[in-house]
């Protein structure tokens, strides 16, 4: 497997969340409270100003913007004018939490977890939203969140706690609920522990590594059976883009990393990308009705 390069090197202090969407890779940096594209096609970038930390963004059916999830709550976010707009809560204030990962299934819902941004308490949980009504609890007790992916049949949700290390299973039903949790695989590996997710068109999970240099490939049985290596530690998460589905990117991020180490990993922080063999899904879009 060839060593990813660096497309875009801009140094996020904590870039995640990178979905295709119009040609072009969207992504955050949620702690430079930013989100960012870069189009493949020509190299050109764009980086827009959220109002606090942005953690992630959805597409938004019918329309040419985008659900985001900020540590104050859901907005509207338009590209067109740059401009956030908020429309509600997610959690309680006082929790002290925000929002971190998200994928969006083929029936539009979106799945999306909450964390400790202090890093601290165990006050996470794991929601799904759809057309039907506010965000639906689904998992808690998780201090990060991370990774919610589904397979490509829609029946399988996958889900992280990063900090235990765990990568869970979920049988997802026609409407929504899950019942059956299970392990689906543990990340043995010092130093590493499981961040973002994807799953590819061959029901394949690829994990990012925070602290591992480089993102795993699972098999449906939660098998390791393929690593891709990154020059730099801190690998938040992979998505498919490209004409055909078949360029992983990858963000990652400075945070948490010494002066010694980023003078080593120069390019931390920055957009990498692959071609690989496997095509991954459409990033689908949020169908709901928003204010």
């Amino acid at each position: 497997m060839p060593t990813p390069t660096c497309v875009w090197d801009l140094k996020a202090t904590l870039g995640e969340g990178p979905i295709w969407h119009g040609d072009a890779v969207w992504f955050v940096d949620i702690k430079g409270h930013r989100v960012h594209c870069y189009d493949p096609a020509t190299g050109a970038t764009q980086s827009f100003e959220a109002p606090d930390q942005v953690t992630f963004i959805a597409p938004i059916d019918d329309d040419d913007a985008f659900l985001a999830g900020l540590k104050s709550g859901w907005h509207h976010f338009d590209p067109k004018v740059g401009s956030f707009t908020h429309f509600g809560e997610i959690e309680p204030a006082h929790l002290d939490n925000r929002p971190n990962d998200s994928t969006v299934d083929a029936r539009g819902r979106l799945w999306f977890g909450t964390m400790h941004d202090g890093e601290e308490n165990a006050s996470g949980a794991l929601y799904r939203l759809d057309a039907e009504g506010p965000h639906v609890r689904i998992d808690d007790g998780i201090c990060i969140t991370n990774g919610p992916a589904v397979s490509p049949d829609g029946k399988t949700l996958y889900h992280t706690d990063t900090l235990a290390k765990t990568i869970w299973a979920f049988d997802v039903a026609d409407d929504g609920s899950v019942s059956n949790k299970r392990v689906f695989a543990q990340v043995e590996i010092e130093d590493a522990w499981p961040d973002g997710s994807v799953v590819d068109s061959e029901g394949y999970l690829w994990t990012a590594l925070w602290g591992g240099y480089g993102v795993l490939r699972f098999s449906p049985e939660g098998q390791i059976v393929d690593k891709i290596p990154l020059p730099v530690p801190n690998v938040t998460k992979p998505c498919f883009g490209g004409p055909n589905l078949k360029t992983l990117y990858f963000t990652t991020a400075r945070k948490g990393l010494s002066d010694e180490t980023l003078a080593a990993h120069p390019q931390a922080g920055g957009l990498f990308a692959v071609d690989v063999d496997v095509a991954g899904q459409p990033q689908y879009e949020v169908r709901l009705d928003l204010p």
